[in-house]
């Protein structure tokens, strides 16, 4: 997928008005003040460059100077960096790899965790507080209906393919499995001992 101008300007604005609206979020924004962050997503074919000032965050698609950090991840990772406690975890994994100033996308992580992601927010200055709240709602169960509906199906699906199909192992029958290869491995070890210690003769 090719960056268009229409893409970096709609995350720009997006961003700007989560993160830059809020004047309680100035502290953490001013950490972030001067720094460049690219966001190499495998998605695209090329980076995208967040270069943050006071005033606001300019997303571009084309950036030459070098940046202080480089994230390199995939689209499903980057809702992830919401939660800055699991940053840490999403390095060790290789979900995330950091090249230059950590702390840039640290300082990032933890902007887009402080700041106030309520769609009734947004909404409310064009069609009113009271219907914005109403149709924040309403997305809201939406949303943890078919979450609570995917994860019963998920459930589901798991028990068919372990119990009706017979299709993936049960946890029991991959704990039995684990413990007979360990016992061959054992088995093994003991007959390269046994064969060593005749050649050694």
């Amino acid at each position: 997928m090719t960056l268009t101008p229409l893409l970096t300007a709609g995350l720009e604005t997006a961003l700007n008005q989560i993160l830059y609206r809020d004047r309680g979020l100035k502290a953490a924004r001013q950490r972030l003040n001067g720094k460049t962050l690219a966001i190499d997503l495998q998605e695209l074919s090329q980076p995208l460059t967040l270069v943050f000032s006071e005033q606001q965050v300019d997303v571009l698609g084309d950036w030459q100077d070098a940046t202080d950090c480089t994230v390199k991840t995939r689209i499903a990772v980057l809702r992830k960096l919401r939660d800055r406690q699991q940053l840490t975890a999403l390095i060790r994994s290789g979900e995330l790899e950091v090249d230059g100033d950590l702390q840039v996308v640290q300082q990032f992580s933890a902007l887009i965790d402080m700041a106030e992601l309520d769609p009734a927010e947004y909404l409310a200055p064009w069609i009113g507080d009271i219907a914005a709240q109403g149709i924040s709602q309403f997305a809201r169960r939406g949303f943890n209906f078919l979450r609570s509906d995917v994860q019963r199906k998920q459930s589901y699906a798991a028990q068919v393919l372990t119990e009706e199909w017979r299709v993936a192992p049960g946890a029991l029958e991959l704990a039995w499995f684990a413990e007979e290869v360990d016992a061959v491995n054992r088995s093994l070890d003991a007959l390269s001992a046994r064969l060593d210690s005749l050649e050694a003769k």
